[in-house]
């Protein structure tokens, strides 16, 4: 929610049928954003993802880590749409939302009844998002999709790491991470037609080429293949990772200024009227033996205090951090990017989860909940479509709901 305590999407209803990674940080990003999101889940397992993570005493209980990461501010109900009485009850549903998300294999829902063509009978302003490996037709239609394939598939992988390390997977699921921010960019979008109705097609192989804009120009309009190259920018020289007398740092001097302020701030002025880095070109063309030179200065000092140094006199720089050094910095631990659940319900304990990288009126949108037990709104959300007690009791004796 914003500064103002009401998110942008508040009104809006999304029913999350999804599982996993792509589909529920899609919708994550829509629950922060105010949107109501329902949580659809399969009968007596739910979102796959509730199996899944580090701790495996959370995987037995049904509250993985991999699913926390993703789910909080959201209800859950189950629902059988192998039964006929199920998909009954989840139109009626479908017909109170504004967007229906799922990311199935293509086909899978309309097998199920559950289609777009079928759900705008129940809802004709409705916006339907399909998330798939590589969209809802092609050549590559019937294929599973997980992160590392859709990373390999889209070159991702080629490019990186250096010459002999790559084909190298990226350090998290950026496919399905990319891909879930996509969809949830198109659902806002849709929301905002003069008409609204729409049914969106979200590939993730596609989501992923999309962001890769600058090396695939190169090889579209220049004719340069990308290749790795490890921590080196190669747009520009000095650009990359230098070794500090302590960690790693990242220098980005892409500009004329930054480069002549770091060499004169590293008692390097010599290099400035050396011929093999008078120009970009030239330092690029030289970068290995530049890189060699630049190192040997700054392995006077840490990478944390060059990076303070450096920033100071415009050269930008900051130093190579780890998951756990950057979270606990006043900079992400400051700025309300964590979420804190105190005693979470299915977990027994506090957790701490991230909340989105949006700060809408001066304030980090946040959700009231924590991540929900499977089926836990079964009764509210059921009940609310005028489906009594003893019926939700034979129904979820009869495995419906």
């Amino acid at each position: 929610m914003s500064a103002t305590g009401v998110g942008p999407l508040a009104g809006t209803r999304v029913l999350d049928f999804t599982n996993v990674l792509a589909g529920p940080f899609a919708c994550h990003q829509l629950a922060h954003l105010g949107a109501e999101v329902i949580k659809v889940e399969a009968v007596g397992r739910g979102d796959l993802a509730r199996s899944l993570g580090a701790d495996p005493q959370l995987n037995a209980a049904g509250m993985g880590v991999s699913f926390l990461a993703q789910n909080a501010g959201k209800q859950s109900v189950t629902v059988n749409l192998k039964d006929p009485r199920g998909v009954a009850l989840a139109k009626r549903l479908v017909a109170t939302a504004d967007v229906v998300v799922e990311n199935f294999r293509p086909g899978v829902m309309d097998r199920l009844g559950m289609g777009y063509t079928s759900l705008k009978e129940a809802q004709p302003r409705l916006i339907y998002c399909a998330i798939s490996g590589f969209g809802q037709e092609g050549p590559w239609v019937d294929r599973p999709a997980y992160d590392q394939i859709i990373q390999g598939a889209s070159g991702v992988m080629s490019i990186t790491g250096d010459a002999k390390s790559a084909p190298l997977r990226v350090g998290y699921p950026v496919a399905d991470t990319v891909g879930g921010l996509t969809a949830a960019m198109a659902i806002c979008a849709a929301l905002n037609a003069p008409e609204r109705g729409a049914f969106l097609d979200i590939s993730m192989l596609e989501a992923v080429i999309a962001t890769m804009g600058w090396a695939v120009s190169n090889h579209l309009i220049a004719g340069v293949d990308p290749v790795p190259a490890g921590n080196e920018n190669l747009t520009s020289a000095p650009s990359g990772a230098f070794q500090t007398a302590e960690g790693l740092l990242n220098i980005a001097a892409n500009k004329e200024e930054q480069w002549q302020a770091l060499a004169r701030h590293l008692g390097r002025v010599d290099l400035l009227d050396h011929p093999d880095y008078a120009s970009r070109e030239d330092r690029k063309r030289n970068r290995k033996a530049l890189k060699a030179v630049l190192e040997a200065a700054l392995a006077e000092r840490s990478a944390r205090e060059w990076a303070a140094e450096l920033n100071a006199i415009g050269v930008p720089a900051g130093a190579v951090m780890t998951v756990p050094s950057i979270l606990a910095h006043p900079l992400i631990a400051n700025r309300g990017m964590l979420a804190e659940f105190p005693d979470a319900p299915g977990v027994g304990r506090d957790i701490t989860v991230l909340r989105t990288g949006v700060k809408v009126d001066g304030a980090a949108p946040a959700v009231k909940s924590p991540p929900p037990e499977l089926g836990q709104d079964n009764a509210e959300i059921w009940g609310s479509l005028g489906v009594g007690e003893k019926e939700l009791e034979r129904l979820a004796a009869e495995g419906v709901i």
